[in-house]
């Protein structure tokens, strides 16, 4: 008697863990930002490392964003990466900012400031 139900378990168990929906994947990942990098003549300019340097960035944050628990954010990120890499002149002409207080400001922001002793 039991033998059966175990069997019907057996059988049952891989469909119910197929009907499970898998976790979402941000899609920053299905990008495949250095692909699309090699495929822009522009964006490989060395003028325009800076803006290369700043995409991968913005891919990395969305990745954070997900793995924080933060998918839609990670997806609107994901949605201004596909927009950027849609139009290399807009994310040529509105990235690479060459002010030097605000270049400053960033790497300042960027040094750990709890926990390190001088």
């Amino acid at each position: 008697m039991r033998a059966p139900l175990v069997l019907a378990g057996c059988l049952l168990a891989p469909a119910l863990a197929a009907a499970q929906p898998a976790p979402a994947v941000c899609p920053v990942v299905g990008l495949r930002l250095e692909e699309e990098i090699a495929k822009a003549p522009q964006l490989r300019e060395p003028a325009n490392e800076q803006t290369v340097r700043d995409l991968r960035t913005l891919r990395d944050a969305g990745i954070v964003l997900d793995a924080f628990g933060y998918p839609a954010e990670c997806a609107r990120v994901a949605a201004i990466l596909r927009e950027l890499l849609d139009n290399p002149r807009k994310a040529i002409g509105q990235g690479g900012d060459t002010d030097e207080d605000k270049a400053e400001a960033i790497e300042e922001a960027r040094s750990p400031k709890a926990g390190t002793k001088k």
